[in-house]
C-alpha cells in the first residue's frame, strides 16, 4: 500500500512539474513570439494620411502588425488622444505644430520619422490671380500658431505683406506692412475651405483642401514652395520611440510602395520626402 501511494504521489508530481514548465513556455511564447499579431492604433487626418497608412495595411499584418487607423475630424484632438493613451501613435502633423503643443502642454511626444510635405496653397472662389486682389479684401487663415503663421509667411513670399520676422509663429500683430490693408479672418484650419466664399482668398492646408473638394495643382492660385520645413511625422509617445511595431510602420511607410502610392495619387500637390 505504501509503494502505491509513494507511486502515484511520484506521477503526480511529475504531471505537475510538467504542467508548470508547459506554463512557462506558453508564456515565453506569449511575450517573445515573432508570430503574435500586436494591434497599433494609429490616429490620423483623413487624407492624405489615413490614405497613406491604408497602403501598408497588409504589408504589416504579414509582420504581425494589425494597424488599426482611427481617423479624426478635428486634428487638435489627435496629440491628446496619443497623450492619454487612445491610440498608439499619430500621423497627420508637422514638426512645429508639434513643437508647439509640446510647449503649451509640457507632454513627451516624439518623432519617429518624416514622411511627406503637403505645401500650403492660397485658394479663392472669385479670383483667378492675387493680382486681382483689392483694397480691403479679406483672407481666411488658420488660427492655430503654427499654420496661421506659415499662413503669413506663404503670403509674404507673394509679396502682400511685410512681417516683423521669420518665425514660424507669427499672428497678423506681426504684420509691419499691407499695403492693401488685407481684413485677416481667422478660422479653423478645417473650415477654411467651406467658408471659401465667405473670403477673398484662404490659405488652405493641402489635406483640407483634397477633403473639400479642390484639386492644389489646378484650384491653387499659388502655392508654397517645395522646400517647405513642414515634413508631417510619426509621433508616438516617448517612451514607445523604440517599440518594434512602430519601428516596422515607420518603415512600412519610408518604402517604395508608398513613394509610389503618392507619386500616382497626389499628382505633385503631396510630396514624399524618403
Amino acid at each position: 500500500m505504501k509503494r502505491k501511494l509513494s507511486l502515484a504521489a511520484l506521477f503526480m508530481a511529475a504531471a505537475l512539474a510538467f504542467t508548470a514548465c508547459a506554463s512557462s513556455s506558453s508564456d515565453e511564447a506569449a511575450v517573445g513570439s515573432t508570430d503574435e499579431t500586436v494591434t497599433l492604433k494609429v490616429g490620423a487626418t483623413a487624407v492624405p494620411h489615413a490614405e497613406i497608412l491604408n497602403v501598408v495595411k497588409d504589408d504589416l499584418a504579414a509582420e504581425g502588425v494589425e494597424l488599426e487607423v482611427v481617423e479624426f475630424s478635428d486634428y487638435t484632438l489627435i496629440n491628446k488622444a496619443l497623450v492619454e493613451g487612445e491610440i498608439d501613435a499619430n500621423y497627420f502633423q508637422h514638426q512645429p505644430y508639434l513643437d508647439e503643443f509640446l510647449e503649451e502642454s509640457g507632454e513627451d511626444l516624439v518623432s519617429v520619422g518624416g514622411i511627406h510635405i503637403e505645401p500650403m496653397g492660397i485658394y479663392s472662389s472669385t479670383l483667378k490671380s492675387l493680382d486681382e486682389l483689392k483694397d480691403g479684401d479679406t483672407v481666411g487663415i488658420p488660427n492655430d500658431a503654427t499654420n496661421e503663421g506659415r499662413a503669413l509667411l506663404l503670403l509674404q513670399s507673394q509679396g502682400l505683406i511685410t512681417l516683423a520676422s521669420d518665425s514660424l509663429t507669427q499672428t497678423p500683430a506681426d504684420i509691419t506692412e499691407n499695403n492693401l490693408n488685407l481684413d485677416f479672418k481667422e478660422l479653423a484650419a478645417e473650415q477654411l475651405t467651406g467658408t471659401l466664399s465667405d473670403t477673398t482668398i484662404s490659405v488652405i492646408n493641402t489635406n483640407y483642401a483634397l477633403e473639400g473638394g479642390l484639386s492644389p495643382s489646378e484650384d491653387a492660385i499659388a502655392m508654397e514652395a517645395g522646400d517647405s520645413p513642414y515634413v508631417n511625422i510619426v509621433a508616438v509617445r516617448a517612451e514607445d520611440k523604440d517599440n518594434e511595431a512602430v519601428t516596422k510602420l515607420v518603415a512600412a511607410l519610408q518604402s517604395d510602395k508608398v513613394r509610389d502610392f503618392i507619386n500616382d495619387t497626389y499628382n505633385g500637390e503631396v510630396l514624399p520626402v524618403f
